[in-house]
């Protein structure tokens, strides 16, 4: 240990005398105090030296302390404070170090470091103790020793004698030292004591220090001794386990297999296990065999091996090959739905002649209510398999679809094995619904997880995170639905193959509500054996003035209300008249509630099939009040300005006024509406269009220059983006510039080019519909959309007039009445 290659710690030193000059010992991870004895231990040779050369004189040797742990310390390695000590007990060891016992006496100041006869030795300068303590001081101690009294009771180890000495402590530096020899605290924070000077402020950290040590012992003591009772009942549990055994071999009934190895094992080697599924079985079945029954792995292997072999693996369905009996079904249970229903039965077809085909992977996108969901349990009616729908929607964890790895305390497989459990079979028709309204976030992408379960491909060695083993998903038929195509990823849209379902025409909704609805909302309101029945002129009344939808979800609502205002009336009737009235009229008031009951209260059961009623047009709103949808105003639009666009959204399609209007000003194109980027890029390319083109029109060039153009797409609060409004746009622009009104009752879509092309749009059956539902009965499409008009459906047709455009001149000479350009 050398401490002479830097320089003193303080260059004001004094210089060296006797009187204060001691043989240095610095001391590693150990603070002594004044009026403390401890011993420690000396190893280094000029420590040994240094202790020698202090038992030769009055055995006082100065102790300072280290700031790091080198073996061989510099002066700037060493605190500028430190304590002279007095030994008290030297003892010599076997290995040839020291064990010292000595006496703190008072802190000091280092001022020199030297080394003399080959051992450190300092020139130190003793820090006085304060007189008798100050009233802030003597409260803080009082303060300081009710902690400590409160420290000895928690720690219960302290000897008496060093609780009496605090007790007995009349000055705050002897306080000090001797409740900081007692407290277990960092040397570090030991340190801060020893070179403080300012005893209120040394007084008032040790009551702080000691406060917090208090509260660090008292949750220690806590949780040890909630640990200490759960040990102590898991010992009970294991001595009582124990007692069991021995009875039930004393009463000759002793269970061989507590873990339920024995069941287990014949489970899996009764099941038509894979390969590689079986050798992990195996294996995870002989760690149990080897575990306690108590132990927590032993609940998690077991409930890994339980739903090993609950799966159904191997088992499935066996297929209705009948393609006459799965058309009647798909027919029976939904109305039109044309090209669905042939691909199932093309599946059928296909299955036949060949027994192992993989499970198709469909996806029905289309407007809420147009039957995505039930269509696909009527499938699996269909195919003669099991059914199983999991919703999608909002999910935004990867393990709701792989599970979580059952390492994880409560693990359990996703969702798509879970069903697979209840389902007992490998091979049912499974429903993915919504996928559309997935999303993900840091716990993961469901989507991206998905791509694994529905890719032919990769689906047949399907890995859980908890099952750890490939399970085959290739003979599931998965199902997804999607309001809209746009939400879903692209890699995981490519694996799908896509069948939309658009909104339903009024005929087709008279239909649907003829043969579906109607007999299953009088069942479901147990009125099914009366004699009701619903004219045709009442059920468009139904769609057009209570509804407004491209479905029919909305529409069997309001029937379903109908006929609870029906089964209530004829109770109520039926009642009145002691069982014997038979009701033929139907009326009743918009504040009646909708309960209806199948017994009156003595019990005896009420018979209606006498009952009859017919509900004609009229009495509609007597049952479900005043109209909500009244017939559109857009076909009697005359005012300049203005044209009608339409618009697909995920709901189905809808129509889309836009309004101009153009007022002096600076040449400022203002747009609201709540419009998309891409809308407000159409209205600009619009407006260069009719500007490059003024000529073809008649109008000035520079039409612009002094007005500003406001253009408007109602209603404001909706979000509104897409191409398609580009004539719309261009022709309500040029209808305000030369005041002249569009003709009458035309819907038109279409995106505009700068060359004067009418590009093709999407949705057209939707939009389609949507115009004939507003009683617009002429379209103006683009020219390459004329081959999407074959799958509207024919009473659309014919009743509809459209008009095909390949450039925007075209059209809009087909819109403005003639010679309006000239």
């Amino acid at each position: 240990m050398k401490l002479l290659s830097k320089s003193p710690l303080k260059k004001n030193s004094l210089s060296s005398n006797n009187k204060n000059q001691l043989p240095l010992i610095p001391l590693r991870e150990l603070v002594i105090f004044p009026y403390s004895v401890v011993p420690f231990f000396a190893g280094r040779p000029a420590t040994i030296k240094a202790i020698e050369k202090a038992m030769e004189g009055d055995k006082n040797i100065f102790l300072a302390f280290q700031k790091n742990k080198n073996d061989n310390p510099t002066p700037d390695d060493l605190f500028p404070v430190g304590t002279v000590a007095h030994i008290l007990q030297i003892l010599k060891l076997p290995d040839g170090s020291l064990r010292v016992l000595v006496e703190g006496k008072s802190r000091a100041d280092v001022l020199k470091v030297f080394e003399k006869e080959g051992m450190a030795n300092v020139t130190y300068r003793p820090i006085p103790e304060p007189g008798a303590p100050t009233k802030v001081e003597a409260s803080l101690m009082a303060t300081v020793k009710n902690s400590f009294r409160e420290h000895s009771k928690l720690v219960k180890k302290l000897p008496a004698e060093v609780v009496a000495n605090i007790e007995k402590a009349e000055s705050p530096d002897r306080l000090i030292s001797l409740v900081m020899t007692n407290l277990k605290l960092p040397s570090d924070k030991k340190m801060e004591f020893i070179t403080t000077r300012d005893n209120r402020v040394r007084m008032e950290n040790l009551a702080v220090s000691l406060e917090m040590e208090n509260e660090v012992i008292t949750l220690k003591n806590n949780i040890n001794g909630r640990v200490k009772k759960k040990m102590e009942k898991t010992q009970k549990e294991y001595f009582l386990n124990e007692q069991l055994k021995e009875i039930q071999k004393e009463l000759g009934s002793e269970d061989n297999d507590p873990s339920g190895s024995k069941e287990l094992e014949d489970k899996i080697m009764a099941l038509d296990l894979p390969e590689e599924v079986e050798t992990k079985a195996l294996k995870e079945l002989k760690r149990l065999s080897r575990l306690q029954p108590m132990s927590p792995e032993s609940g998690v292997l077991r409930t890994y091996l339980e739903w090993i072999t609950d799966l159904p693996w191997g088992i499935r369905t066996e297929d209705n090959k009948s393609l006459k009996a799965a058309a009647e079904i798909l027919d029976k249970d939904h109305y039109d739905l044309k090209t669905a229903k042939e691909r199932i039965l093309d599946f059928i077809a296909v299955r036949q002649l060949k027994e192992h085909l993989k499970g198709p992977i469909l996806c029905f996108a289309g407007p809420p209510g147009t039957g995505k969901t039930s269509l696909g349990r009527s499938v699996a009616k269909a195919l003669n398999r099991e059914f199983i729908r999991i919703s999608l929607g909002g999910v935004r964890d990867e393990a709701e679809i792989r599970g979580h790895r059952k390492t994880y305390v409560g693990a359990l497989p996703g969702k798509i094995i879970q069903s697979l459990k209840k389902a007992k079979t490998e091979n049912p028709v499974f429903l993915l619904d919504e996928i559309d309204k997935m999303s993900s976030d840091f716990r993961g992408d469901p989507g991206a997880a998905l791509l694994e379960v529905l890719d032919p491909e990769q689906n047949s060695t399907f890995v859980d995170h908890y099952l750890e083993v490939p399970f085959d998903l290739s003979k599931v038929m998965f199902i997804t639905t999607a309001n809209t195509l746009h939400n879903i990823p692209r890699p995981l849209l490519d694996r799908m193959e896509i069948i939309e379902i658009p909104g339903y025409t009024d005929f087709e909704k008279l239909e649907i509500a003829s043969r579906f609805i109607i007999p299953k909302q009088l069942e479901e309101n147990g009125i099914d054996k009366a004699d009701i029945t619903m004219d045709e002129e009442a059920i468009l009344k139904i769609i057009r003035s209570y509804t407004m939808e491209s479905g029919v979800r909305n529409l069997e609502r309001e029937i379903s209300q109908v006929i609870r205002k029906i089964t209530r009336k004829s109770i109520e009737d039926y009642q009145s008249r002691g069982g014997r009235y038979v009701i033929n009229t139907a009326s009743l008031h918009q504040n009646q509630e909708n309960y209806a009951v199948r017994q009156i209260d003595d019990g005896t059961d009420i018979d209606l099939s006498h009952v009859s009623i017919h509900v004609t047009a009229g009495m509609i709103s007597e049952y479900l009040g005043k109209e909500r949808f009244s017939e559109s105003d857009l076909k009697s639009t005359t005012k300049s300005g203005m044209a009608t666009g339409l618009a697909w959204t995920e709901l189905g399609g809808r129509v889309l006024p836009v309004e101009v209007k153009l007022y002096e000003g600076a040449g400022k194109l203002i747009l609201t509406g709540k419009l998309g980027d891409v809308m407000k890029e159409s209205a600009q390319i619009a407006l260069s269009f009719l500007r490059s083109n003024a000529e073809i029109f008649k109008i000035d060039p520079s039409f612009s220059k002094d007005r500003d153009i406001h253009i408007h797409v109602p209603e404001g609060a909706i979000p509104k983006d897409g191409p398609s409004a580009g004539i719309t746009m261009t022709a309500a622009l040029l209808s305000a510039i030369k005041n002249v009104p569009l003709k009458k009752g035309i819907a038109m879509t279409g995106e505009i080019t700068l060359t004067d092309r009418l590009l093709p749009i999407g949705g057209l059956k939707e939009k389609v519909l949507a115009a004939h539902r507003n009683n617009l009965f002429t379209v103006l499409i683009p020219e390459k959309n004329k081959k999407d008009k074959e799958e509207l459906p024919p009473e659309i047709q014919e009743s509809m007039k459209f008009y095909f455009c390949s450039s925007v001149i075209d059209a809009l000479e087909k819109l403005f009445p003639r010679g309006t350009f000239k």
